[in-house]
């Protein structure tokens, strides 16, 4: 089995496009939404959680999980693939969203003027900022973080004004720097890519992350039989939550754009 994994609901936008890209495998998504949001929690709080849901989905027989999650990716990944991981479980796979989308990001901006928008964590982590310049040095980057669009999208005003006046006042600094190409460093913020889009204009082209993801994770899988050989192929789905299941479905199945059920559960 895949798992993927999420403080809340924006994992849903990488795990709608795995499932096109993958239609075949077995997956499981966990939304931790009890504590979400992460963004504005501590590195090692982050880190406690993401380890939690990791153990968690790995106990429950996936083979490779996907921190879908921006927050968990720039402040606890990195310590977990390189000192839990080989001691707890050596034969598993642990993946990010932070480097297939930095990868792309480097190769098709023009300019050298990038721009990332993201939780007030995922920002001050600097993560982006270390895997852009490990792409290329020479690269201009330029973040702003962005705390209320989490909550105005997780309470469905994605439509309404307030969000779009919020949603300018965001990204104005980063128009200003003339960037050429915007990282969406929040897997939330894809469901306000049309008026992201709208707002800064077409002389930035902003990368749709959770495709990139999904065509990466391809990629992998391909260059990777070892591990794709491990993965149950019964095109099943459980939806995990650490909240109101019913809550869960109504909010997750506008994420998805179809109906789903979420079953609730508790990490510790």
């Amino acid at each position: 089995m895949i798992g993927i994994f999420d403080s809340g609901f924006g994992g849903l936008t990488v795990f709608k496009e795995i499932k096109k890209v993958l239609p075949d495998y077995s997956y499981i998504y966990l939304g931790d939404n009890a504590r979400a949001p992460y963004g504005g929690r501590s590195q090692q709080t982050i880190f406690n959680f993401t380890r939690q849901a990791a153990d968690y989905l790995f106990n429950q027989g996936c083979q490779l999980v996907i921190i879908a999650c921006n927050t968990a990716s720039s402040e606890a990944l990195r310590s977990l693939q390189q000192d839990w991981l080989p001691q707890t479980y050596p034969d598993r796979k642990l993946l990010g969203v932070i480097r297939p989308v930095v990868e792309v990001a480097a190769q098709s901006s023009a300019s050298g003027r990038i721009g990332v928008i993201g939780t007030r964590a995922t920002v001050e982590s600097k993560a982006y900022q270390v895997e852009l310049r490990e792409q290329n040095p020479d690269l201009e980057i330029f973040q702003n973080a962005c705390p209320l669009l989490v909550p105005l999208i997780e309470e469905g005003w994605i439509k309404k004004p307030e969000t779009r006046m919020i949603l300018k006042k965001y990204l104005r600094p980063l128009k200003q720097e003339q960037i050429d190409t915007l990282i969406l460093g929040c897997t939330h913020y894809p469901l306000l890519f049309a008026e992201i889009k709208k707002i800064v204009g077409k002389q930035v082209r902003v990368l749709d992350a959770p495709k990139i993801v999904a065509d990466k994770l391809a990629d992998y899988l391909n260059r990777h039989p070892e591990v794709e050989s491990r993965l149950a192929k019964q095109k099943t789905v459980r939806y995990l939550t650490t909240d109101s299941s019913e809550k869960f479905a109504t909010l997750g199945s506008k994420f998805m754009g179809q109906p789903i059920s979420g079953e609730q559960m508790e990490l510790n």
